[in-house]
This record gives C-alpha cells, structure tokens and sequence, in this order.
C-alpha cells in the first residue's frame, strides 16, 4: 500500500476556503496547532469551525482572519489565562458568526453525522432561548411516545484535523490519554488529516491492532509533526507552554505574521518522516 506521509504545505492545500473544519483535541490538551498555524500563513478564508471546547486554534485562527463561524461548545482559555479575545471581538463584531453549543449538542451533532443520520435527539435539551434562536436545533414529536423531543442537525465536516501521538504512515492512528471526540470527527468528517508527534512502523499497528483509534483506511494525509500542538501539551509528550500562551494573548491581530513567522521553520521542518 502507498505512504500517505505529505508535508504540511501539502496537507493544508487539502483544506479549502469554505471548508467546514473540525479541529481535534480539547481546550489547551493536543489541538492540531502546526497545522492552524500553516492555515493562517496560507491565508485561507471563511473557515467553518468545529469543536467541542477550542481556545487557541480558534483564536488564532480569528485573529488571522480564517474564519467565518464556529460551532462549540465552549471557546475559551482554562483559567489561568482568561478568555478568547480575539475570538470574542470577531464576534462582537460580526465578522465571526458564533453558533452557540452545549458540547454535548456538539457531539450529537458529530454522532449523527458518522451514523448518515440528518439529525440525532438531544433529550436532555428542553427548554431555552437557544431553541428558538438557533435554526439547527427543532423540536419534534417523538413518533413512539408523543411527547416533544429536542433534535440537532448532523454535523458533517469536509475536513478533521487530528493530532496524534502516533500514527504510521497508511494513517493507523494511536492516542494516548483522554481520546475527547477525535475518534468520531474521524467517522464524520468526509476527509480526514493526522498530524503525529511520531511516525511508526507498520510493524507496530500489525503488532497491537487494538491500539488504534483511527484506521488508516479513513485518513486521507499523515503528516509527520513532532511538537505540532505547542504551545498546547500532549500527554506522555509535553505540558502546555504557558509563557508562550501568555504572549500570544498579549499579541494585536495584526502582528499575527509576525507571530507565524518565528513558527514557521519548527513546523515544516519535517517531510515525509525525516527532517528536510
């Protein structure tokens, strides 16, 4: 079977302006930050963002202008750094359209997209404004009961992006620690990026199967990525870098290419496996 191992330029140019894009990971916990960051250098438009809980992938994102909406149901820093601002001042703004979630509506959303559904119930969503505010929740009948049931349109992403521990390079994909909803944006999404810390041997996949959590026959790209959610942490790997979260915080939007820039060679250093 052929490699699926491509450089990071090459993996984002599978992305296009439009896209609807889920990012995995949670909060500050293994987000796809090299390829965020490669998004925002190629000046990609009027990304449609998925995520359960995001904090610097969808901030930066925002501040570089990708952007157009974003599904979550939180967007936030943990709380030792605050809030989102650029996220939240786009919004303010109207140039982010904030669809609001609960993360679990998120999920269902997700679910019912990897199951071919056009939507899944939500039964613990009764009652709230955001039923009659947000046009992607409905209440309907349940057939069986009759009693009224709260129901989410599917959610189905042209692209998720992935950040793994370790992954070969057909796309067999493993994650150590919390796994969050990673393995079902791979089931719902129509195209499918791994970035991984580390490039294993097919060897290993066949040796222990049951340690994967996305197949390759999923996946569309494998890009080799050591490092590729800092400053965000990777269990077993490496813990968040809070200095460099504090300073980007700290950053206005518009020295964003500067920002990329100092990135830039840490994150294509790599191709194909080996350093270029």
């Amino acid at each position: 079977m052929s490699s699926k191992m491509i450089s990071l330029e090459e993996a984002a140019g599978l992305v296009h302006d439009g896209d609807r894009i889920a990012f995995g990971g949670n909060v500050l916990h293994r987000a796809p930050m090299a390829m965020v960051r490669e998004l925002a250098r190629q000046r990609r438009k009027n990304l449609r963002i998925v995520k359960t809980a995001g904090a610097h992938d969808i901030d930066l994102l925002c501040a570089a202008g990708c952007v157009e909406s974003v599904d979550a149901g939180f967007v936030s820093y943990e709380t030792e750094f605050g809030l989102a601002m650029h996220y939240r001042k786009a919004v303010e703004a109207g140039r982010v359209i904030g669809n609001e979630h609960a993360c679990y509506t998120v999920i269902c959303a997700l679910r019912a997209a990897a199951a071919g559904a056009p939507f899944m119930p939500v039964v613990g969503l009764k009652a709230g404004d955001l039923l009659e505010a947000a046009d992607y929740f409905r209440v309907i009948q349940d057939p069986f009961s009759g009693d009224p049931v709260t129901v989410v349109q599917a959610i189905v992403p042209d692209v998720a992006v992935i950040h793994v521990q370790e992954a070969d390079d057909l796309g067999n994909a493993i994650i150590y620690g919390p796994k969050f909803e990673d393995a079902l944006m791979s089931r719902a999404a129509r195209k499918v990026i791994v970035t991984t810390e580390k490039v294993v041997p097919r060897s290993k996949i066949r040796m222990r199967p049951d340690l994967v959590n996305i197949p390759g026959f999923l996946v569309s790209a494998v890009v080799h990525a050591p490092r590729g959610a800092a400053p965000c942490s990777v269990e077993k790997a490496y813990d968040a870098d809070t200095k460099a979260i504090e300073r980007f915080k700290k950053l206005k939007a518009e020295e964003m290419d500067v920002y990329l820039r100092e990135y830039e060679t840490k994150d294509r250093g790599f191709k194909a496996g080996g350093l270029r």
